[in-house]
């Protein structure tokens, strides 16, 4: 089947093309060109330049009015979550490193052209000042919290010697606190915002089924936010608040370019069963189902894997 085959769907012809031109550079070769950017890494150098949906999503109206709050919206998985809240109606507050403006600009203007209102919110999380304060100026500018999605992360997988001795102070702290501290932080500043019908959506990963030496640390965290998404299920569900995770597979990202060696990229998503990396614009409908306060109404406490096929069990 061909992009322009006529019985692939005009949405769908994009995808259809990407995945052609993959499978051709597998023949010997790479998956992805060996490429390299420092942390935390941006979209535009990547080759092939992920797909965030921009060209693809349409959006059904299933947030219509609601408000919404992504951790690491520039960029990636959060970049494509952040214009599909926007097609289906939501206004989106970006929260994003201050280094990564350019990205956090473009991903804004994605949710403009949708219709709806896009705030921008640069600062690093590991402050915890830093990051109550990305609710508090939410609900200022929107008047209201109906989602939050705790999105970002830092990993690091160069370190050298590979495993537990490569992991020093620095590192572990920054890990720890970038993807586990700061969720307990915002979700904590969030909480009483949030009302019948709203929800949490963490992100957690495939490491925390699969983990890898390198990524013992990150993967670790990803484990421990498995068990906060049911405790915080529990907790907050009398409230009517849902509390979700999804648990993305290897998906195209400037994080995993800017914080992996080369030989673990280039056949990045290789090891799935569909046999390749997936993209941000195909992890992004997950979050909306778990949003969506129609649809994903009795669903709360579990975690959703878009992983290529491999197992979240």
């Amino acid at each position: 089947m061909t992009a322009d085959d006529p019985a692939v769907p005009q949405a769908l012809r994009p995808r259809v093309a990407r995945r052609a031109q993959e499978l051709a550079t597998r023949d010997g070769q790479p998956s992805f060109p060996v490429q390299d950017q420092d942390p935390p890494g941006w979209t535009a150098p990547m080759r092939p330049v992920p797909d965030h949906g921009e060209e693809t999503y349409v959006g059904h109206g299933r947030l219509e009015g609601m408000s919404t709050l992504i951790t690491g919206a520039d960029s990636g998985i959060g970049r494509a979550v952040a214009i599909a809240f926007a097609r289906e109606g939501a206004d989106v507050a970006l929260a994003y490193l201050p280094e990564e403006q350019e990205d956090a600009e473009d991903a804004a203007r994605w949710v403009r052209e949708a219709g709806r209102s896009a705030l921008l919110l640069p600062g690093d999380i590991q402050d915890e000042q830093v990051a109550r304060s990305l609710v508090t100026r939410t609900v200022e500018e929107f008047g209201r919290l109906d989602v939050l999605v705790n999105n970002a992360a830092f990993q690091w997988g160069r370190a050298e010697p590979k495993g537990l001795a490569g992991i020093d102070s620095a590192r572990l702290n920054r890990t720890l606190t970038t993807n586990l501290e700061a969720l307990f932080w915002i979700t904590q500043e969030a909480a009483p915002h949030l009302g019948e019908g709203s929800s949490v959506i963490n992100c957690t990963s495939i490491q925390s089924y699969d983990p890898s030496v390198p990524l013992m640390d990150y993967a670790a965290t990803k484990s421990a936010i498995n068990n906060v998404t049911v405790n915080l299920a529990a907790d907050l569900g009398p409230r009517g608040i849902r509390v979700n995770a999804v648990a993305p597979g290897p998906i195209w990202t400037p994080l995993n370019v800017a914080t992996r060696r080369a030989d673990d990229y280039v056949e990045f998503g290789g090891n799935t069963p569909l046999g390749r990396a997936g993209q941000p614009s195909e992890v992004a409908p997950a979050f909306v189902f778990l949003a969506s306060p129609a649809e994903a109404s009795y669903v709360s406490g579990t975690v959703l894997g878009v992983t290529g096929g491999r197992p979240v069990f």
